[in-house]
């Protein structure tokens, strides 16, 4: 008889060790500022897209504004910091930007709950350019030229503490009722209504929880590359988020989990042919969608379960021989 090991500890086991790994390697000089910096931008784009998945792929509406709550998240932060340049400051602000960001999320929510398609992608898009805006004219975020010299907070384990944190807490929001009743909406409003679901509460709440996330991931952003301005969290931005949702598969955390790594590191790979990284870049993205439509992982998960029937049965039936 074998003893199995539960899969939360196996899973707590698997981050420990992704962790310690990259610390030490950061530790002895083998991951330099350049690789770092890679990292964070990895890290940054998969809070960003499992929260937007969470929007788009799960409940079914479709945003173009996720650039709009990276903004409010990234201004509240860079403010704060700079204002009160400690780790309280920042984690304040983090927290600030999350919740103004939550709450222009259920304002934008509510009102567009009647559009559905691309109607919803123009309004979503109107409320991240009216963002945009805003952040252009104001005083206190100097304007166009934008925030610089903001206090450099993050490093590797705040990156990991805020990235494994929000997949774990957007995965558990998914498994709960509120993310059942998501899915329902996604699936046939009608008929989630009939069985007593609400529509209205269900993509309010999707709103709200995906840009409380995308609020995380934008003072990320600012505290780690300290300069941000209002043209970085434009229409373009908001796109590349969708692309990795689209590419990992709507409706797949693992999928944009995985979609936000490689896609790094195919630009990554690309830096040295600067006049043809975008036409590379582009073209392997038209193959993907050509031959795999669904997405890298399209709505499956990537599970320890999935992973074990992946081992061959003679070797699992060798293993549980004592």
């Amino acid at each position: 008889m074998t003893t199995r090991v539960p899969p939360l500890l196996i899973r707590a086991a698997v981050l420990l060790l992704g962790y310690l790994l990259v610390l030490g390697l950061i530790a002895a000089g083998i991951i330099d500022d350049y690789l770092q910096a890679t990292m964070a931008t990895i890290c940054i784009n998969i809070i960003l897209a499992v929260s937007l998945n969470l929007i788009t792929g799960f409940t079914g509406q479709f945003s173009l504004g996720h650039a709009g709550f990276m903004a409010i998240g990234a201004y509240s932060t860079g403010l704060l910091s700079m204002r009160y340049p400690t780790v309280w400051g920042f984690l304040g602000g983090l927290l600030l930007g999350a919740l103004i960001a939550a709450a222009v999320g259920f304002v934008i929510g509510l009102p567009t709950l009647r559009l559905r398609g691309d109607y919803l992608a123009i309004a979503t898009l109107g409320m991240a350019e009216i963002i945009r805006v805003l952040l252009l004219n104001f005083d206190f975020t100097n304007g166009a030229a934008g925030l610089s010299g903001i206090p450099q907070f993050v490093d590797w384990t705040w990156l990991f503490v805020f990235t494994a944190g929000s997949v774990i807490l957007i995965a558990n929001f998914i498994r709960s009722v509120h993310g059942r009743d998501s899915i329902a909406v996604r699936e046939d409003e009608i008929a989630a209504a009939s069985i007593g679901v609400n529509p209205a509460r269900a993509k309010t709440l999707a709103f709200v929880v995906g840009a409380f996330f995308g609020a995380i991931a934008g003072g990320l952003y600012s505290s780690y590359f300290y300069f941000i301005k209002p043209d970085l969290f434009g229409f373009l931005k908001s796109i590349d988020i969708l692309i990795i949702v689209v590419l990992g598969g709507l409706g797949s955390l693992s999928g944009s989990v995985i979609a936000a790594i490689l896609l790094a590191l195919v630009s990554t790979a690309l830096q040295p042919f600067p006049e043809l990284r975008m036409v590379i870049y582009g073209l392997i993205l038209v193959v993907i969608m050509v031959f795999r439509p669904q997405g890298l992982m399209g709505d499956r998960e990537l599970t320890l379960a999935a992973l074990r029937r992946l081992v061959p049965r003679r070797a699992r039936r060798e293993e549980a021989q004592p």
